[in-house]
């Protein structure tokens, strides 16, 4: 009886410490909405306990900054001048209007994996992993972005839905780079620590391939449908 009591306790510890083993890796998840940013607003340092370019926040204390190029857009159905729809938390994305890309340093670092949410329905993208800040040092890991399809929205926006990506890397990155044609590519759900996009509350989104196979053969390309809606 005494060596049943003793096994039972093992089992349980075990148990617990399991538990307590997801439970931490589920805490170093962290995503990024860009809920409670104003439309084209600059992100600038709202996930850094700051303020967004327009003084929106202050924003979670995630430790991020973004370049000053990096701007919040809201969905035209919401009263925002966004050409989107099928956001995975809407209703709100990131997008950029100047130069190759938008950046976020990280100091602070995240392993693991990086993961997100994009649409690009005219012109092809890429996002690259970092081990310095401002797109510094070692390349941890290059995602290309293809064209996807657009589904027309919910019930309007061209840049929908929004499809999952995201890669495992060794190492610790400090910034990342979101890159592609100015207008043409949004992003959302940024997620640190998991090869999986979360759905808003840190939880990645686990039924949900990463892959996009085919993506760039389906795409419908239209150089007059662009991010940022004509009548802003």
């Amino acid at each position: 009886m005494k060596s049943s009591f003793t096994q039972l306790k093992l089992v349980l510890a075990a148990a617990a410490l399991s538990l307590t083993a997801a439970a931490t890796s589920q805490a170093a998840i962290t995503v990024l909405t860009f809920e409670g940013l104003q439309d084209l607003e600059p992100v600038e340092n709202y996930y850094n306990a700051g303020l967004g370019g327009n003084g929106s926040g202050p924003g979670a204390a995630n430790g991020v900054v973004f370049s000053s190029n990096a701007l919040a857009i809201i969905d035209a159905d919401a009263g925002g001048t966004g050409n989107i729809g099928g956001e995975p938390s809407p209703d709100t994305v990131l997008f950029f209007l100047t130069g190759p890309a938008a950046t976020l340093n990280y100091a602070a670092g995240f392993t693991t994996g990086f993961s997100f949410y994009y649409s690009a329905i005219n012109q092809a993208g890429f996002v690259n992993v970092w081990d310095g800040l401002d797109a510094t040092g070692t390349l941890l890991a290059t995602i290309p972005l293809p064209i996807t399809p657009s589904d027309g929205g919910d019930p309007s926006g061209n840049f929908s839905p929004f499809f999952p990506v995201g890669v495992a890397f060794a190492g610790t990155a400090k910034s990342v780079d979101f890159g592609g044609t100015v207008d043409q590519i949004a992003f959302d759900n940024i997620t640190f620590g998991s090869d999986r996009p979360g759905n808003g509350n840190a939880v990645p989104e686990g039924g949900t391939s990463v892959a996009l196979l085919g993506l760039g053969l389906v795409g419908l390309v239209g150089a007059s449908r662009r991010l940022k809606s004509a009548r802003a």
